[in-house]
């Protein structure tokens, strides 16, 4: 999994929906710094995270790993 691909992912979903990197976090559950790791790319979600952030933003975890460009679900 890169970074920088799960990174650019999550901030590009994130603006997506009209969240504020505070708002993301609140929703995940996680503190907004950690949130900021993601997006920059100096911390890497664990997988239970990942799977979270799939759930919220109902996309495939082959999506935010940059495995496929296709965010649906299958």
């Amino acid at each position: 999994m890169a970074k920088q691909i799960v990174a650019d992912r999550i901030k590009q979903l994130r603006l997506s929906a009209g969240l504020t990197q505070k708002a993301a976090a609140e929703l995940l559950p996680t503190s907004e710094r950690q949130w900021q790791q993601y997006e920059y790319g100096t911390r890497t979600p664990a997988y239970e995270k990942l799977i979270a952030l799939a759930n919220l933003f109902q996309c495939s975890t082959d999506f935010l790993c940059g495995l496929t460009d296709d965010p649906t679900r299958k």
